[in-house]
């Protein structure tokens, strides 16, 4: 490709730092993808013959074919991706292969390129969150009466559903798909007929090749579009977000599943065993998940400080910008498809998360509510109220509303027999009855109308 400038061939080393075939081989398909559409737009600008056009077309189908038949060859002579397609298309068609690169550079066709599998990699990881969501909305139905301690602090705090539980995942990953839509959105722009960085002197037709690759149309400043990688920050931030949303549901899992806590077992689909002690059945699944999190964050971390300090327009920094994105991509997909399993397939001991919904005091904010609502008091001197009859309950070994009454008038003579209306968990729940709140009833509320908004998505 040099022969016309350099006289020497480049070093040993120098061929193998620069290429980038053995990673950017992953952009075979949208490469050929980017090249039709170009070569559709020379030939209806008159920019090359009808003849041309259509002989590289075709040429460009039997190279797709080959490369998803056998693979792409790995050739550091030919560096990158556009340069093995343009070297198999000569193969395939003789001279008229080199026409297919006019009015283009490999800045503006690696930009396009990219951008085409990144949108590609936000569908996918959309439809990926979409199943979760639907998961977590199946097991949240299916457990929206099922009382559970909730924690502050690893501490049982006041009792929740199971279904609210889930659902607040639900919520989460709404947010992460959103967050890679509107990632998406901004960086379907396309770079193509931007050349090198100033643009072509020939009548290309920029609209043309945009529609084609099904961009909402071209981007409007050459240097910015082959100078600046914000698109692919902007999907691994996504990215990274969404992985510590699945980090802390492994972790959920990882502590719901310890024989301290018991909530949940899981299936052996999602479990490994131990190489000495033949009792384990280790959460290595969730353990991944969430140690994932921490390699997608750095992969963001280090698409961010290659472009940090460069300069208008393109750098070979900016070859570095694919193996983040792409290992992120790869660690993503395999964390929503192990949480979804996961999910799917936990087998939810609520027995056990009764019994410890039972056993921490957790309705203390309902007496101290109560005192409020029946008795007048500031909640300040419930609060102070209600610490007192949790420190008699723990020092007789027994639950809250097992106090008798006479103990509970002797902390405070306005408590009365109604109290025990609201200690127990099962009513702590369903009165928790405020939007977004913890009553079975607000939580099929939820899903209901989590499950409206799914089907809308469908039409």
């Amino acid at each position: 490709m040099w022969g016309g400038r350099f006289a020497e061939g480049p070093s040993a080393v120098m061929r193998e730092i620069n290429a980038s075939i053995p990673f950017d081989k992953r952009l075979w398909q949208q490469d050929i993808a980017g090249s039709k559409a170009h070569v559709a737009m020379l030939g209806a600008q008159g920019i090359v013959s009808a003849a041309d056009a259509a002989a590289i077309s075709a040429g460009l189908d039997r190279v797709a074919a080959d490369f998803a038949a056998n693979g792409v060859p790995e050739d550091l002579t030919l560096e990158d991706i556009h340069m093995v397609t343009e070297s198999r298309l000569a193969e395939a068609i003789g001279p008229a292969a080199g026409r297919l690169h006019t009015a283009r550079s490999r800045n503006d066709q690696v930009a396009t390129d990219f951008r085409l599998w990144v949108r590609d990699a936000i569908d996918q990881a959309e439809a990926a969150l979409a199943a979760l969501q639907d998961a977590l909305l199946a097991r949240a139905d299916e457990h929206a009466e099922s009382v559970m301690p909730g924690f502050t602090h690893l501490q049982s705090a006041q009792p929740v559903t199971l279904g609210h539980h889930l659902m607040a995942y639900f919520e989460m990953f709404g947010r992460d798909r959103s967050r890679l839509a509107d990632a998406r959105a901004r960086m379907n722009l396309c770079p193509l007929g931007s050349a090198a960085l100033a643009g072509t002197g020939f009548p290309v037709d920029r609209h043309a090749t945009a529609a084609a690759l099904g961009f909402d149309g071209p981007t409007r400043n050459s240097l910015d579009s082959v100078s600046d990688r914000d698109f692919a920050i902007e999907y691994l931030t996504a990215a990274a977000q969404c992985s510590l949303h699945l980090s802390r549901l492994a972790e959920e899992f990882v502590v719901w599943a310890s024989q301290p806590f018991g909530f949940v077992a899981l299936s052996d689909q999602w479990s490994t065993g131990s190489s000495i002690m033949p009792q384990k059945r280790n959460p290595d699944a969730a353990e991944l998940v969430r140690g994932h999190s921490g390699r997608i964050a750095g992969c963001l971390v280090s698409l961010m400080m290659t472009m940090k300090g460069l300069p208008l327009a393109y750098s070979k920094d900016m070859q570095d910008d694919k193996p983040p994105v792409f290992e992120a991509h790869d660690l993503l997909g395999l964390s929503i498809a192990a949480m979804t399993g996961m999910v799917e397939s936990a087998a939810f001991r609520t027995d056990r998360m009764r019994a410890l919904a039972e056993s921490g005091f957790a309705t203390a904010t309902d007496l101290a509510d109560w005192l409020v609502r029946e008795a007048g008091v500031p909640f300040r001197e419930a609060h102070h109220i209600t610490g007192r009859a949790v420190a008699a309950a723990e020092a007789a070994g027994v639950r809250l509303h097992e106090l008798p009454l006479e103990t509970l008038k002797g902390i405070d003579d306005r408590i009365g027999e109604g109290v025990y209306g609201v200690l127990s968990v099962d009513a702590s729940v369903a009165s928790r009855t405020s939007f977004g709140g913890t009553a079975p009833a607000r939580v099929r509320d939820a899903i209901a109308a989590a499950r409206a908004a799914r089907a809308e998505e469908g039409r």
